[in-house]
C-alpha cells in the first residue's frame, strides 16, 4: 500500500473503532485515464466530515451530496462519471476517463468485515474483501484473511464458490478489480458485479549496500508500498541508524542472504555495493531469485566490467541482459534523493509495460491498470 492508501484505511479503521456513522464510496472500475486505482475510498460521516479521495478531486463534491443520501436511508448505489457525461463535466471530471464508484452506508456487518480485513493488511497478512455492487444483497460481502473465508452474498452458493476462487487468484498477484457474473452465479455471466480489493502480502525490494543512495532509496520505496531489507556483509556500516530508520537491517553477504528469501515477480532487488566481491555474488543470486526487477548502480564503464566477470562466471547473455544496469532513468541524476527518484521511476515504469518517455511527447492514456510483473 503506498502513503495515500495507508492513510484512508487506517483512517477507516479508527472511524469503525469509534462506532461512526458513515458512508463509504469505493472506486470500483476505472477505463481509460484515472488518477486513482480502483480500491481509492472517500468516508463522509454523518456530521459531514470527509475524508480520503477516489479520482483526486475530480467528482468528490458531488460523492459527498450521494453519499449524505445513504447515510438518510436511501439505497446503495453505484454512479459512473465520464468526461462525455453533462453530470461529470459539471463535476469536474476532466481526466479524459470514466470511473464507477460504488457509494454505501457502512453497517455493522460490513464494517466488521472492512476492519478485519483492514487489521490484517496492517500486520502483511494476505487479504480480500468481495463486495456484491448489484440486486437486493448490494453490499453484502465476503473476505479472505490467510486462509479462512467468512460471509457470503445469500445469492447463489454457485456465486459464493465462484467468488472465492477468484478472489485467492487475485489475492496472488496483489490485482484488485471488478469481475461479473452470470444471475446464477456462473462465471460466465455479466448480471452481477463484484468488485474484490485485494491486500496482498507487501512487494518485497532488498537492497544491497549500506550507503547514502540505499537510504534514499528506502525512504521513497517505503512510500511506494515495498517492505525494504538493506543487506550489507559489514556490520560497521549497516548498523547505523540512518539504515535502521528506514528498513530493516541484515548483516549478512548478498548470495546467502537470497538463499533464504522467496521473491516473486512484484519483488526488487537492487545493488549498491560498488565492490565486485559482492557485486557479482548479489547480481547472479538475484537473477535465481525470480524477482522481477533486477538493478545495479554504477557508471558504463562499471557496467563493462561486471558483465565481463558475469560471463566469465557463467551467467549467460540472456540473464544479463535482465540486470537494469546503469539502474534508472535518464534525468541528470546527481545526489541520492536525485537517484531514487530515477532508480525508483524506472522500476514503476517496468511494472506498468511503460517507456517512461515525456508525456507532453508521448500519445495514449495517461494512467493504465497496473499488472504484477512477469
Amino acid at each position: 500500500m503506498d502513503a495515500i492508501a495507508r492513510l484512508n484505511q487506517s483512517t477507516a479503521r479508527a472511524w469503525i473503532a469509534e462506532g461512526r456513522s458513515m458512508a463509504v464510496a469505493t472506486l470500483v472500475e476505472t477505463v481509460g485515464s484515472a488518477p486513482l486505482d480502483p480500491g481509492a475510498m472517500m468516508l463522509v460521516d454523518a456530521d459531514g466530515v470527509v475524508e480520503g479521495s477516489v479520482t483526486g478531486g475530480c467528482v468528490e463534491g458531488a460523492l459527498v451530496g450521494e453519499a449524505q443520501e445513504v447515510l438518510a436511508g436511501a439505497q446503495p448505489r453505484i454512479r459512473t462519471y465520464g468526461i462525455s457525461d453533462d453530470e461529470a463535466a459539471g463535476v469536474g471530471l476532466m481526466c479524459g476517463g470514466t470511473v464507477s464508484v460504488f457509494v454505501e452506508r457502512l453497517d455493522d456487518e460490513a464494517a466488521e468485515a472492512l476492519g478485519r480485513v483492514m487489521a490484517a493488511a496492517v500486520e502483511d497478512v494476505p487479504a480480500a474483501i468481495a463486495t456484491l455492487l448489484d440486486g437486493d444483497g448490494a453490499g453484502r460481502r465476503m473476505t479472505i484473511v490467510g486462509d479462512e473465508v467468512r460471509g457470503g452474498f445469500e445469492h447463489t452458493e454457485l456465486l459464493d464458490r465462484t467468488v472465492a476462487r477468484e478472489m485467492r487468484g487475485m489475492l496472488e498477484q496483489g490485482v484488485t478489480d471488478l469481475r461479473r457474473y452470470g444471475q446464477d452465479g456462473a462465471a460466465m455471466g455479466s448480471d452481477l458485479r463484484v468488485h474484490i480489493q485485494s491486500f496482498a502480502e507487501a512487494p518485497q525490494m532488498v537492497i544491497f549496500g549500506a550507503i547514502d543512495f540505499s537510504v534514499a532509496a528506502a525512504k521513497l520505496a517505503r512510500e511506494l508500498g515495498y517492505s525494504v531489507t538493506i543487506v550489507d556483509a559489514r556490520s560497521a556500516f549497516v548498523e547505523a541508524p540512518r539504515f535502521s530508520s528506514v528498513a530493516e537491517v541484515v548483516v549478512d553477504w548478498p548470495d546467502r542472504h537470497l538463499e533464504q528469501r522467496a521473491l516473486g515477480p512484484r519483488d526488487v532487488v537492487l545493488v549498491f555495493t560498488h565492490d565486485p566481491k559482492f557485486d557479482e555474488p548479489a547480481l547472479t543470486a538475484a537473477l535465481a531469485s525470480g524477482a522481477g526487477y533486477v538493478g545495479a548502480l554504477g557508471s558504463r564503464r562499471t557496467q563493462r566490467q561486471r558483465v565481463e566477470r558475469l560471463r566469465a562466471a557463467g551467467v549467460s547473455d540472456a540473464e544479463i541482459e535482465r540486470i537494469a544496469a546503469p539502474c534508472g532513468l535518464d534525468i541528470g541524476a546527481r545526489t541520492p534523493a536525485e537517484t531514487a527518484v530515477s532508480v525508483l521511476g524506472e522500476v514503476i515504469a517496468m511494472q506498468n509495460a511503460r517507456s517512461a518517455e515525456r508525456l507532453t511527447e508521448s500519445e495514449g492514456s495517461i494512467h493504465n491498470a497496473r499488472q504484477p510483473v512477469g
